[in-house]
């Protein structure tokens, strides 16, 4: 009897210590493997250990990057654990159908379904919110739509689950019709959808929620709902709601806590046009709490406002703080270059990336590259850039850009190249003729004109055109979204492309009467409807 108890208080404590060990090392994945060889060499793993302990083995590897790992632990559980007979409860079934979550693995997900149901589970609602989670990650909507009716009792945590995996398949109807029927929406539940629209471009929708959330539910924002509306507010270039988060910001604690928030206001002010906030917002962060992305961002904000020697100071000041640059700031760098004129300074920061660096240029680099020499007319050095560039990283906007270049300085010949280059590419783009059309007319080539036009219906081309949304008002009243209504804005593009249309006809009529030897001079009318200008280049 003696020796019996002997026994069992040596195996409990060998299992305390495992159990103990295994807490401790949860995070480390060499330490979790090297326990594991542990328990299968030493036979542990057939007798000594109870279900918790393999629990936290369970979900180390449910979590890691191979959660295909979890299932064969499982399996080999399931096979091999000879005495006590081992049971998985709810936290078992919980780590493995996260692991098929992580994996998006739909039939994963439909055997624990059928092997929770077996073990009694079906009335447990962690484990069927999980499930749902399983479901909704990999798109089964019908099974996660089955699993949530089913479910007797559901918390918040399961109405968010549903709503996250909504939104993130772009189904945000159906989202925001859930979070109608939710009882009682947290802001997780909101920020969700919010993100959800402002993902999908559609930032009209996200800023009239925001404000409903705010304004009429009167819940409270927190950072990460801040950081879900801050692009929203930049493709609108709403600066007042940009204030209005600002002031929020401030009396919250939310601006001083988190260097997410003072960096995304940053960059938020800037798209908005008021440069002078966004290098305010910048100056109040304190110099300890400046990393890599708050000074990306300023060097971004002054490049895009065409300030380039703030944004070169700016880059100086950052690299004495001993701050490495990525490709983004060096990006950022040479966008200040281009519309600054600064080209020998652009080549020399492009040389410094590579060179001392290390950072291999992508085609948003050569691109800015080619538009800074395209600028200042040096289409010779921009032409012999773009075909050094590597196959795999060139592509269609490289050309466009340098033909853009060629279009404004009416240099034909480059330009006649640059198109054959992009038609290998892409032949079904308008723009590109019409491009190459009005470089052979300013030139007064207009059987060539006439040609490129013949073309160009010959092979279909679309005119493809860029829709600019005008801003919303935000005039007597603040707080209240004056969303645009739809019938309008379709009256209002058509509107503009039949004027674009008939633009484009009365040119026609002019360059006939100059091929005919018409009297009447010809002029190119350059103008073109905002709504509809084509841009070319990045």
């Amino acid at each position: 009897m003696t020796l019996n108890r002997t026994i069992k208080q040596a195996a409990h404590l060998q299992r305390r210590n495992l159990l103990s060990l295994l807490l401790q090392q949860q995070t480390r994945r060499s330490a979790m493997q090297q326990l594991h060889s542990h328990l299968i060499t030493t036979g542990a793993h057939s007798h000594c250990m109870d279900v918790t302990s393999w629990n936290v083995l369970l979900r180390h590897y449910s979590l890691g990057i191979f959660p295909q790992e979890a299932f064969l632990l499982f399996r080999h559980l399931r096979l091999h654990h000879v005495y006590p007979p081992l049971s998985f409860d709810s936290f078992s079934f919980s780590f493995l159908l996260k692991a098929c979550a992580n994996l998006q693995h739909r039939e994963g997900g439909l055997q624990l379904h059928a092997l929770t149901l077996k073990l009694g589970f079906e009335f447990h609602v962690y484990v069927h919110t999980v499930l749902l989670n399983v479901y909704a990650a990999c798109g089964a909507f019908l099974e996660a739509k089955q699993v949530f009716d089913e479910m007797p009792v559901r918390n918040s945590v399961t109405w968010n689950v549903f709503i996250t995996g909504l939104a993130k398949w772009g189904e945000l109807h159906l989202a925001r019709s859930l979070l109608d029927e939710m009882p009682m929406p947290t802001v997780v539940s909101w920020t969700t959808i919010i993100d959800g629209y402002t993902r999908m471009n559609q930032p009209k929708q996200a800023l009239a929620l925001f404000l409903t959330m705010f304004l009429d539910e009167g819940i409270k924002p927190t950072e990460i709902t801040l950081l879900a509306i801050f692009p929203a507010i930049s493709n609108l270039g709403a600066l007042e709601i940009c204030q209005l988060i600002h002031t929020y910001g401030e009396k919250s604690g939310l601006n001083a806590s988190d260097i997410r928030i003072r960096t995304s206001l940053l960059d938020t002010y800037a798209k908005c046009g008021c440069i002078e906030s966004a290098s305010r917002v910048f100056g109040e962060i304190d110099a300890k709490s400046r990393n890599l992305v708050s000074w990306t961002s300023i060097i971004s904000a002054f490049a895009m406002h065409g300030m380039a020697k703030e944004a070169l100071e700016n880059f100086e000041r950052m690299q004495k703080e001993c701050l490495k640059p990525n490709r983004i700031t060096f990006l950022s760098v040479l966008n200040a270059c281009s519309h600054g004129g600064l080209v020998e300074e652009g080549l020399k920061f492009f040389t410094k990336m590579v060179n001392k660096y290390q950072i291999s240029p992508d085609v948003k680099h050569y691109g800015c590259l080619i538009d800074m020499l395209g600028r200042a007319g040096r289409l010779d050095e921009a032409e012999k850039m773009a075909l050094e560039i590597p196959n795999y990283v060139v592509n269609v906007v490289i050309w466009r850009t340098l033909l853009g270049a060629c279009s404004f300085h009416g240099n034909v010949e480059m330009g006649a190249r640059v198109t054959r280059k992009i038609l290998e590419m892409e032949k079904k783009y308008g723009g590109d003729y019409v491009l190459l059309s009005n470089i052979f007319a300013g030139v007064g080539r207009f059987w060539d004109v006439e040609r490129v036009r013949r073309l160009m219906d010959e092979r279909n081309a679309s005119k493809a055109v860029n829709m600019v949304k005008k801003m919303p008002a935000y005039k007597n009243r603040l707080w209240a979204l004056e969303l645009e209504c739809t019938g309008g804005a379709t009256n209002k593009k058509k509107s503009h492309k039949q004027m674009n249309k008939k633009m484009d006809e009365e040119i026609s009529k002019e360059l006939e009467l100059q091929i005919k030897g018409a009297e009447k001079p010809f002029y190119m009318e350059t103008y073109r409807c905002p709504y509809c200008t084509p841009t070319f280049g990045l």
